[in-house]
């Protein structure tokens, strides 16, 4: 690799980016950019909601629309990728999403509860847009899935993910916090400025692959597309204005929605494929046996995410949140988790080879149960500090991160696992969409989390993190066990 960001090539005297095509480096600071903007706004998001100063909300309705927040950005990457090979291409529709996200954080910047809310919509979808169509521009780098640097060139990409994910708490955090909440915010969208700023202004480097529509929609498509959306739209909007106008409209009447439809929507999803006719016998088999990744899945997720929600606002009300007698603001908890991923993630990936070198990897059903048992565990732990602040007394800053560290090695686990074991038993017909399907596990076990919040589970107490905990390991447990089953579902896979 060069050992400068840009570096002539000695083969053609073209500059690199740490030997890679000059595009990633637009891409890696787009990425950058756009996660430093996302995961500043998350920090802030559960904090601004129960804060006196921000919205004043009881902390199982903050946890409700965090969740769902979270479930939308997963849900709406389907068609956001869908946008991008039938609409307008990947590299249109990343310069859209960019300007979608930096106008739905300046209008999360505007000190009123209406806007905040059609900014979060805004940002949700912008996300979903650009999250699918980034690292398709990535891939056309490339010559295609041999090229010997794709897999370095991803893996620098997700290093841009998260260094903006780890400084975007310490800044953007900071300034809600001890400043204020809106200029926090548009500091979000100073961020995501900046990403589409050196996006526009680097696309030159970029494939010209990425302006190109893959499968654009026939008029007819597009005219029947235009119809139904308007329709459902329409649907919608007299719905709701009903509810305003007779006076029912709550919260609840927009939050619940979403969370039944993050629920039945992956159902629906996988129930199509899986009833395909055109299947082979071994692509119905390889699904079965991905339903029960799909579902562990979903409840590793459904754990995993409270760390910005459940433990957040634990830390807010319960937590001695300094070090040596230093305080720091509570949305520094977010940074751990990516500063821990780039420190243990060439960790893992030596590991790894290593252990196969040796014969002696684990098979990917073991990884994954792995995974599901340490974020078991890590609920575990949390038992311990929601213990002493039941006693009446803060719980120590290292039970957080300590429950953070383990969460960041269960991810190690389960995560890179499931997204290669997606690739690898995706339908041939299907193999473009298994990758909205993966995220779909995100989006159930958010909504999930979702769902008991708006039910009025307390996600803080001790027998409902008790239950949590135990239901992974117990998922763990239970794919380790019938691990001989999943293995002959998923045929040649390992």
């Amino acid at each position: 690799m060069a050992s400068s960001l840009t570096k002539d090539s000695p083969s053609s005297g073209e500059k690199t980016f740490f030997g890679h095509p000059r595009g990633l480096a637009t891409l890696f600071m787009t990425e950058m950019w756009e996660r430093f903007s996302y995961y500043g706004m998350r920090a802030l998001l559960p904090l601004y909601l129960i804060a006196p100063g921000g919205l004043d909300m009881d902390a199982g309705t903050a946890t409700a629309i965090y969740s769902v927040y979270l479930s939308l950005v997963y849900l709406l990457a389907m068609p956001g990728g869908w946008f991008g090979d039938r609409v307008w291409g990947p590299r249109k529709t990343v310069a859209i999403a960019g300007g979608v996200i930096m106008l739905g954080h300046l209008t999360l910047a505007l000190p009123s509860e209406g806007t905040f809310f059609a900014g979060l919509g805004l940002v949700a979808i912008g996300s979903g847009l650009l999250k699918s169509n980034i690292s398709t521009m990535v891939g056309h780098l490339y010559d295609g899935p041999e090229d010997p640097r794709r897999d370095g060139g991803f893996t620098i990409f997700y290093m841009g993910i998260n260094m903006g994910a780890f400084a975007a708490p310490l800044v953007i955090g900071t300034v809600g916090e001890n400043v204020n909440w809106h200029l926090g915010f548009a500091l979000a969208a100073l961020g995501m400025g900046l990403g589409v700023v050196q996006f526009l202004m680097g696309t030159r480097h970029l494939n010209e692959r990425s302006l190109v529509v893959p499968k654009p929609l026939s008029k007819d498509e597009r005219a029947a597309t235009l119809r139904k959306s308007m329709i459902w739209l329409g649907v919608a909007a007299v719905f709701y204005i009903g509810t305003v106008v007779t006076g029912v409209y709550t919260l609840n009447w927009l939050l619940v929605p979403i969370t039944i439809a993050g629920l039945v929507i992956p159902v629906m999803v996988l129930t199509r494929i899986k009833r395909d006719k055109e299947l082979s016998a071994s692509e119905q088999s390889k699904m079965t046996g991905y339903i029960w990744f799909f579902v562990a899945a979903a409840i590793f997720w459904m754990i995993y995410d409270q760390g910005g929600s459940t433990l957040s606002i634990f830390a807010e009300s319960s937590a001695e949140n300094s070090v040596f007698g230093w305080d720091f603001p509570v949305s520094w908890y977010q940074s751990v988790n990516p500063v821990l991923i780039m420190a243990l993630a060439p960790v893992f990936a030596a590991f790894w080879l290593a252990l196969n070198r040796r014969g002696k990897e684990p098979s990917t059903i073991v990884k994954f149960s792995s995974g599901l048992v340490l974020v078991g565990a890590s609920f575990f732990v949390f038992l311990m500090p929601l213990t002493i602040a039941g006693d009446g007394h803060k719980a120590a800053a290292m039970w957080l991160v300590a429950i953070y560290f383990i969460q960041t090695v269960a991810e190690l686990t389960l995560s890179p696992v499931g997204l290669s074991v997606t690739t690898k038993m995706a339908p041939e017909k299907y193999a473009s969409q298994m990758m909205g399907v993966w995220f779909l596990a995100v989006t159930a076990g958010d909504c999930t989390t979702g769902l008991l919040s708006l039910a009025g589970v307390e996600l803080n107490g001790t027998g409902v993190v008790a239950l949590e905990a135990t239901l992974a390991v117990a998922a763990g447990i239970a794919i380790f066990m019938y691990r001989g089953k999943v293995k002959k579902l998923m045929g040649e896979v390992r």
